[in-house]
């Protein structure tokens, strides 16, 4: 991440990709970057909190309901789900060995996006049944 600039970054992921340069400068602008140490929950399972992260450096494991489900690296995002329907999370998220750096946006921040940009809405359920595909032809 270090060697682009954050509006780079971010049109490269699946959920901002293609999204205009005002859209994705607006997102940006309404987020934050975050780092959490080494070992430290970045979201619980069950809280009330919404929002979505994008690691930009460093790597985070995944639990649900105690079991780890796999790694978030660089690029990876999480807490889409929260942010769409409003509902606890999902699912717990500890940041890995050498720490972790996100953009994150709040459901405050995201919401008025999407409704002024309908594109957002769209990359974002397109995101979502990706993930239900891989999900599904896992099983």
């Amino acid at each position: 991440m270090s060697y682009e600039s954050l509006p780079q970054f971010l049109s490269k992921i699946d959920l901002f990709e293609g999204l205009s340069k005002d859209t994705l400068s607006d997102l940006i602008e309404r987020g934050t970057t975050l780092k959490v140490a080494a070992g430290r929950h970045v979201i619980e399972q069950g809280a009330n909190d919404a929002g979505l992260q994008v690691v930009l450096e460093g790597s985070a494991e995944v639990e649900v309901n105690g079991v780890v489900r796999g790694p978030l690296n660089v690029g990876d995002y999480f807490g889409e789900i929260s942010l769409v329907d409003g509902l606890p999370r999902s699912a717990t998220v500890v940041a890995g060995p050498d720490g972790l750096s996100t953009f994150a946006l709040s459901a405050l921040a995201f919401e008025p996006v999407v409704k002024e940009n309908p594109e957002v809405a769209q990359a974002l359920l397109k995101a979502l049944t990706a993930r239900i595909r891989s999900l599904e032809s896992e099983s």
